[in-house]
């Protein structure tokens, strides 16, 4: 018995029976296409939503010709809806910056701070040498010009002062040097409310010798200056000096340093002597690093004498072509004093000198 694409019993009509099954067999090609082509299109527009590398799974053949040029996906595995799933994941973070990124929130770069340590004195001791060595150091980061916060430009605030310091790690110490600070009145207590664990490094020198230079340098600038024997007496015959002449004033070391003492007790307060500083610089910077609570990184090998000079040196550093010295400023040749005035102003010192050896405990033996 003959059976229609319905499935029922009837006449043989075998024309009618084929259009039928062709008809049947074409609708069924058609839907199924249609549902590849919609699989695709969904996994398409998931993938986007996600943020997933766009491809296709297993295009039917109907749409083989239409999606060869997509690539496969990865292997299947559940997706984002399914329970238990990974969630998709986030977009990739940005690299992290190199240390020598400039951007400032980089904790390589470090933050200003507040100076921890200052160089507050004294005007042609040495201090610029000191700051110059200690810079070498890679726990300390100096300021290289003279801000001169605490005795000319107090009134712009801390927030000024900060801005002005270089940028350290928490490891590293913030220092600055104004030497003029020693001498004025009101900068231990203006140090005193920044901070009072400030630790404080005054450079001493025999305070005949640092008046001459002192001299000397104003003469470079201003030649028609009176004579440094006229500036340093009130009376030369009668041996009285002019202790209000500011390169005497400087000197006396003993009466500014009370100033000092009332606010910072002595242990906070390192001094360095001027004269060892050139005849034994690595000494010298030993001790400041122990002052300051840093490892001795710089020894010797640092130093080299500069005959021309006058004074130490710092070697060439492995990325520099020339050796570290002062610049010409520094070491200038003394104007000639007659020896009668230099006896004169050693009296006039000794007493200060004395109390100020008794009081820090060291002999510079200036005498």
């Amino acid at each position: 018995m003959a059976y229609s694409v319905l499935g029922r019993a009837g006449p043989p009509q075998p024309r009618r029976a084929r259009r039928l099954l062709f008809a049947f067999t074409l609708s069924l090609s058609c839907t199924y296409l249609c549902y590849s082509l919609l699989c695709c299109c969904d996994d398409l527009g998931r993938s986007r939503l996600l943020g997933a590398p766009r491809c296709l799974r297993g295009p039917s053949a109907g749409g083989q010709k239409l999606l060869q040029k997509s690539r496969p996906c990865d292997p299947p595995g559940p997706t984002p809806s399914e329970p238990g799933a990974p969630s998709a994941p986030a977009a990739a973070a940005p690299a992290p910056r190199l240390s020598g990124s400039n951007h400032s929130g980089s904790p390589k770069l470090g933050t200003k701070r507040l100076p921890q340590a200052l160089i507050v004195g004294v005007k042609k001791g040495g201090t610029r040498a000191v700051l110059e060595f200690i810079r070498v150091h890679p726990d300390v980061r100096a300021l290289g010009t003279e801000p001169h916060f605490f005795d000319r430009n107090y009134g712009r605030g801390l927030d000024w002062y900060r801005s002005l310091m270089p940028r350290t790690l928490e490891s590293q110490i913030t220092l600055e040097k104004t030497p003029s600070y020693f001498v004025t009145q009101e900068a231990p207590r203006r140090i005193f409310n920044m901070s009072r664990d400030t630790k404080l490094i005054v450079v001493v020198r025999n305070p005949v010798t640092r008046a001459i230079s002192d001299y000397t340098q104003t003469l470079s600038k201003k030649p028609d200056i009176p004579t440094f024997e006229g500036l340093s007496f009130r009376n030369r015959t009668l041996g009285l000096v002019d202790a209000s002449w500011n390169a005497i004033r400087i000197g006396m070391y003993a009466l500014h340093l009370e100033s000092w003492l009332r606010y910072f007790p002595l242990a906070q307060i390192h001094f360095v002597s001027g004269e060892r500083l050139i005849t034994d610089p690595a000494g010298e910077m030993a001790r400041v690093q122990d002052f300051l609570g840093i490892k001795r990184l710089i020894t010797d090998k640092h130093f080299y004498f500069n005959k021309t000079k006058g004074f130490p040196c710092l070697k060439k550093p492995e990325s520099s072509l020339l050796p570290r010295c002062l610049g010409k400023s520094k070491g200038r040749t003394h104007v000639q004093i007659d020896p009668e005035v230099i006896d004169q102003l050693r009296e006039f010192y000794r007493p200060y000198n004395i109390k100020f050896y008794e009081t820090v405990g060291q002999d510079f033996r200036w005498e």
